[in-house]
């Protein structure tokens, strides 16, 4: 049996991947200490303000300027408009470090007839690095991102364009994501998914439902 027939008896048509922290790798401590001394707060404080109006950068629906200005309406904390372009660029590189391992498998999934997708809540300013710099997106059949629709996982609709996008049906698409309330938000329209959350669950979670091309058990985990 060829590897493209093993690929279609497994019942997997189409492949969404995720990119943060699934082909991209978890910023490093040092990074987001850096960012935080921008704040003059700790990184656990700094993580927490960073999510807080996560959804709506990610969206389109903030500007850069609003978005990091929303750090200071937390009392004690100041921030100068100069720094801005500063902690948009931080921002942009702490999230550039992709996992080579996983792009690789990427490729492979692609080269062998799988239809494939990037589905990203993810800002402007990192759209624009990734198309900009990133040639292993040619390997997509499809790319959606947050911002450029005004749409965000775990919002139905956003799933639903990536599926059309795809050319594709959720019951024969295969999702993959870290964060467990887009994978439940799959789910529930038909979609099998996985939650990513190291190399090894996910070659082990693919081998269970009988896909046959595995990321290399080398590649990095997320960290």
């Amino acid at each position: 049996m060829t590897l493209k027939n093993a690929v279609r008896d497994s019942g997997v048509k189409a492949v969404i991947l995720d990119y943060g922290e699934v082909l991209c790798l978890r910023p490093t401590e040092e990074q987001i200490r850096r960012m935080a001394g921008v704040f003059g707060i700790g990184t656990s404080q700094f993580a927490t303000l960073y999510e807080k109006n996560r959804l709506a950068y990610d969206r389109g629906d903030l500007t850069p300027e609003q978005y990091w200005f929303s750090f200071a309406d937390e009392p004690g904390i100041r921030l100068d408009a100069a720094q801005i372009p500063l902690l948009r660029a931080w921002d942009v590189e702490m999230w550039s470090n992709t996992n080579p391992g996983m792009i690789e498998w990427l490729e492979s999934i692609h080269s062998n007839g799988t239809r494939t997708a990037l589905l990203s809540n993810m800002h402007m300013d990192m759209v624009s690095k990734v198309r900009r710099e990133f040639g292993w997106i040619r390997h997509f059949d499809g790319l959606v991102f947050s911002c450029e629709l005004h749409l965000a996982k775990p919002e139905v609709a956003i799933y639903e364009h990536c599926l059309q996008a795809l050319g594709a049906t959720a019951h024969e698409t295969l999702f993959i994501d870290d964060r467990e309330v887009n994978v439940k938000a799959a789910q529930r329209i038909g979609i099998r998914a996985i939650r990513f959350e190291s190399v090894e669950q996910l070659r082990s979670e693919l081998e269970d439902i009988g896909f046959p091309i595995l990321p290399s058990a080398s590649a990095r985990a997320s960290v």
